[in-house]
């Protein structure tokens, strides 16, 4: 693992011509439910047995929900032999990011805008 990243600065990397890889470790649920635009599920569970899925990233960023998690992602794909690339994890996870998030496949407000929960 080469560090920790802000919501603020992964952001600006989505946004450059050559974005992460950004790997979200929910699972599939809590995925749907709410993501990164363009990142990609890749449960927790199933990182060491899709380990290989990384070889010749360049740079991939890991996200969990309060950026706990993905720190241990983000060290088991930096461990990797034949991972050469740049591995970060997002500091401030899910939670953190004011941006634009993706659910059920479609874009949607950013977090705090919309209806309150019911409970």
């Amino acid at each position: 693992m080469d560090g920790e990243i802000t919501a603020e600065k992964l952001k600006e990397l989505l946004d450059a011509e050559t974005p992460p890889r950004v790997v979200d470790i929910r699972s599939p649920g809590q995925f749907r439910r709410r993501h990164i635009p363009g990142s990609e599920n890749v449960p927790f569970a199933e990182l060491t047995g899709r380990i290989e899925e990384f070889d010749g990233d360049e740079r991939v960023v890991t996200v969990c929900p309060h950026g706990q998690a993905s720190v241990q992602a983000a060290r088991l794909i930096g461990s990797f032999e034949s991972f050469d690339g740049r591995v970060d994890s997002l500091e401030s996870g899910l939670e953190g990011w004011s941006y634009e998030v993706e659910s059920e496949g479609e874009a949607t407000a950013t977090r705090g805008e919309g209806p309150d929960a019911p409970f």
